[in-house]
């Protein structure tokens, strides 16, 4: 077994999975590497992502912990035999892994739920927005730097599955850049709201009782909701979330955003009349 440099986030969700399904069991590395015929050493690795496991290894680990969830095993299998590579690996040795890790987990993503309260997503940003949110980075970025990150996020804009952003209007008001890229951003919000795979709602300043500016989230739909993943922005990157009882109480403070923002409809409207205004 190979062991890898830098596995990625996917690689390492795949183990933390194995590792969830062994204590369910309640087995120790030692004894899990028993039933398999390796070492304690070898399990470790393969639950921290390290080296890759087999489907027919993958099995018989999930047949020894008891696990009967076939739609779950296969899910994990299909992580474990998976041999795509993105074009995110262009960028690897480039930029920090969380930006490659990223645009791994859309790829596989079977839906988008998306909540902003200060920027536009960097999925739905024009390139003159993104540039002035990279150039406000402290420390600042070299010209190298910026570009890499400017092609890798432009590149990263082909949505394919179902998305829904909840934006509040802090965010569409927010001048990152100059009055014109400002225009400009609205503009494509608007005009990508109109597709039919992505949905824009807008939270308006003057909701009463809106306490949740602290929901800024990307969820991201899994094969299964068990293997979603939430990620939060943190001052290094991106961090990624998959406990069972976080996810659910994300999924909660979606809902509870979405309920309190105007239907598609009316948020095109306020977001094309904000447009007119500048």
């Amino acid at each position: 077994m190979v062991q890898r440099r830098e596995p990625t986030a996917r690689q390492m969700r795949l183990g933390v999975e194995l590792r969830r399904l062994r204590e369910a069991a309640g087995l120790n590395a030692v004894e899990a590497a028993r039933l398999l015929g390796l070492n304690r050493v070898q399990i470790s690795q393969i639950e921290s992502g390290a080296i890759g496991v087999s489907e027919q290894r993958l099995r018989r680990l999930a047949s020894h912990y008891a696990c009967t969830d076939e739609e779950f095993i296969n899910a994990l299998v299909g992580i474990a035999t998976d041999r795509t590579r993105g074009w995110w690996e262009d960028y690897r040795g480039q930029l920090p892994t969380s930006f490659l890790d990223l645009a791994e987990l859309e790829h596989h993503a079977t839906f988008q739920h998306e909540v902003a309260i200060l920027y536009v997503p960097g999925v739905l940003q024009t390139e003159d927005y993104a540039r002035a949110v990279f150039s406000s980075r402290v420390p600042e970025l070299t010209h190298d730097e910026l570009e890499l990150r400017l092609r890798h996020r432009m590149r990263r804009q082909q949505i394919t599955v179902p998305y829904e952003l909840v934006i509040h209007e802090s965010a569409l008001r927010i001048r990152v850049s100059d009055r014109a890229a400002s225009r400009a951003q609205l503009v494509k919000l608007g005009e990508l709201s109109e597709t039919d795979n992505i949905t824009v709602r807008v939270i308006p300043f003057d909701l009463d009782g809106f306490g949740r500016a602290a929901s800024t989230m990307t969820y991201v739909g899994g094969p299964l909701p068990k293997l979603d993943t939430v990620v939060r922005d943190v001052p290094h990157g991106s961090a990624f979330i998959d406990s069972e009882a976080q996810l659910s109480a994300f999924r909660t403070r979606f809902r509870k955003v979405e309920d309190v923002s105007l239907d598609p409809e009316r948020s095109r409207d306020f977001i094309n009349r904000l447009a007119k205004e500048l």
